[in-house]
């Protein structure tokens, strides 16, 4: 299953977004647009996993007449078994398209409510509005029913292998009555239409089963994108700003507790290295989020297993008192960046923090690194 891919890369020659800026030889190539419209659109698609369409309802058995003998009242049994096993499968039939009809119908209803609340914070929102909030909750909720509907799928497979094995059983019975012996010229003639019968219905369920094990495991990966997602979509409501949408390196699972305090703090020397980030705290409020997720996010998907170096910046060449203050501001600066990135997935245990001095930094800054 393809993961929905972020088209956002915003590295690029000085770039700035609000205080927060990207090297001029950016480790990671371009792959599209920074437009990130294009990826809202692509959250708010009302496809659902793609189910298969097949109806599988068996025929109905071939009557026949009874001839009296031994041999005809088998077959007379076997028509009878295997019109069961019909029945059967005609149920699992029916559950299956019932299953495909409800998914259908979650994954329009889900992907309504996060089109509303991705539109809602494409043109800004406080941070956890409680209509958003809310909004999300139901989405949680559709999403938890098609996930529940994988269990059914996984149950139903394993009911149809089971109609599988009835199947097989009934053809080698039906196969070795034609020894029996006491048979008419009619019995063996009935004996080949069952034979027939039953091999379409064995067909049918082998059809029934691989149509089904697909899409088990189709809605099994849809849920599994989907639930990343939103976790990135619950990152942005809590914090009122849109961090990206699709399926991510960087949602690999929800920050916990102890992920939003600070790293291990350290000297750092910062030589011949190139930052993945520049953030510059030259004002308040630096909008940073968006495009350090979509940074981030783009390097994981060069390496899942990336590492990363969170660095406070602070100018050098000023005087003590001075150095202390700029230190402090910039390290408190690099912890709220590191509770950013817990928030949006990443795991505390991906990203060192520390600290250092610059004689090029102006003001504090934050960089980030990977390795």
């Amino acid at each position: 299953m393809a993961f929905s891919q972020i088209r956002a890369l915003l590295m690029g020659s000085a770039l700035l977004l609000g205080g927060c800026s990207f090297t001029s030889d950016s480790l990671f190539p371009s792959l599209g647009s920074g437009d990130t419209s294009d990826s809202a659109a692509a959250s708010t698609e009302t496809q659902g996993p793609a189910l298969g369409t097949t109806n599988f309802e068996p025929a109905p058995v071939t009557p026949g007449s009874p001839t009296g003998t031994y041999v005809g009242k088998k077959v007379q049994a076997f028509r009878g078994d295997l019109s069961a096993l019909k029945t059967i499968v005609g149920q699992h039939n029916s559950t299956l398209q019932g299953l495909r009809n409800q998914t259908s119908r979650s994954a329009a209803q889900y992907h309504e409510v996060v089109g509303a609340i991705t539109a809602r914070l494409q043109v800004g929102s406080t941070p956890g509005n409680p209509i958003l909030v809310a909004n999300l909750r139901r989405a949680q909720e559709l999403m938890n029913g098609m996930s529940a509907d994988v269990a059914k799928l996984n149950q139903l497979s394993a009911d149809v292998s089971s109609d599988s094995a009835m199947a097989a059983y009934l053809l080698d019975s039906i196969r070795s009555s034609y020894a029996l012996s006491g048979a008419i010229e009619e019995d063996h003639r009935q004996l080949r239409v069952l034979e027939d019968d039953t091999n379409q219905t064995v067909v049918l369920i082998d059809r029934l089963s691989k149509e089904l094990n697909a899409d088990a495991a189709r809605q099994q990966q849809y849920v599994s994108n989907e639930r990343a997602n939103l976790n990135v979509l619950s990152a942005s409501v809590q914090s009122g700003q849109l961090y990206g949408t699709g399926a991510s390196a960087l949602s690999m699972r929800p920050a916990s507790a102890s992920d939003t305090g600070a790293a291990r703090v350290a000297p750092m020397d910062l030589t011949e290295r190139r930052p993945l980030v520049v953030i510059r705290f030259d004002r308040a409020n630096v909008p940073y989020e968006q495009a350090l997720y979509q940074s981030v996010n783009q390097a994981l998907e060069r390496n899942p297993n990336a590492h990363f170096d969170l660095v406070a910046v602070s100018p050098a060449q000023v005087s003590p008192g001075q150095t202390a203050l700029g230190s402090n501001a910039a390290r408190r600066n690099a912890e709220a960046v590191m509770r950013s990135l817990s928030g949006m997935g990443l795991p505390a245990d991906r990203v060192d923090l520390s600290a250092t001095t610059s004689a090029q930094a102006h003001g504090n800054e934050v960089h980030l690194y990977v390795r």
